[in-house]
This record gives structure tokens, sequence and C-alpha cells, in this order.
């Protein structure tokens, strides 16, 4: 019988790998100023409209924008940790999930253990199990 398992994948900081991330903490920040502002653009629009309350529109409005700035200000404190992280360092990037062949008299701990795969620069360097 075969059942899935989670699986880490950790990520080993190199230069490039650094570059990478924070190329990618940019963009979403970026992504997210633009949703503001095509929120704020919206409500604009929604408030010269007749028949709707402008005190709701603006709350509305003001949640969604109030939640991607939080977002911003997340993706910012990611971008300072990583300018902390020495090269060689191990992140956990991601969870994947591996099919794991389980049958009578299996070591149940053996098997749901902490399984790992280790990648520097794209390359499986190691598999931990």
């Amino acid at each position: 019988m075969q059942i899935i398992k989670k699986v880490q994948v950790k990520q080993i900081i190199t230069e490039k790998s650094k570059e990478e991330i924070k190329a990618n903490f940019l963009h979403h920040k970026m992504r997210l100023e633009q949703e503001c502002q095509q929120l704020l653009f919206e409500q604009r629009k929604l408030k010269n409209k007749s028949g709707l309350s402008k005190q709701e529109i603006d709350q509305r409005f003001q949640r969604e924008i109030n939640n991607r700035k939080e977002k911003i200000k997340l993706a910012e404190f990611k971008m300072d940790q990583l300018d902390m992280l020495e090269i060689g360092s191990e992140i956990v990037e991601k969870e994947v999930e591996a099919l794991v062949e389980v049958s009578e008299g299996s070591h149940w701990d053996e098997i749901m253990g902490n399984s790992a795969v280790v990648v520097k620069d794209n390359i499986v360097v190691r598999i931990e199990e």
C-alpha cells in the first residue's frame, strides 16, 4: 500500500538564491502596491456613482487596502530577514507530498519521520530521511 507523506524542501542560501528570493519579494511587493492603487481608483469611481453609500464604500475599500498594506509590511520584513541570513544557511522553502510504500511489519515512526530534500541553486544535494 502507498500513502502520501509531507516532505520539506530546504534551500541552502547562496548569493544567487538570495538574489532570486529578494527579487521574488520585490515583485510581490510591487504587485501589492499596484493593487492598492487600483483599489483607490475603483473607490473613486464608485463614489461618483449615485445610489451607493459612500461610507460603506470607504469601509470596504479601506479594509482591502489595509489587508494589502499588511502583506507589504510582511514582504519588507522577510526581505530584512533575508539580508541577515548568512550564505550556507538552510531555510525551509516549501512542503511537497511524496508517495511512501507501507507494508505489514513496516516501522511507522521511520515511515512518518521528518524527511527533507535539500536543494542548492536548484540542484538536489541530499535527501534526509
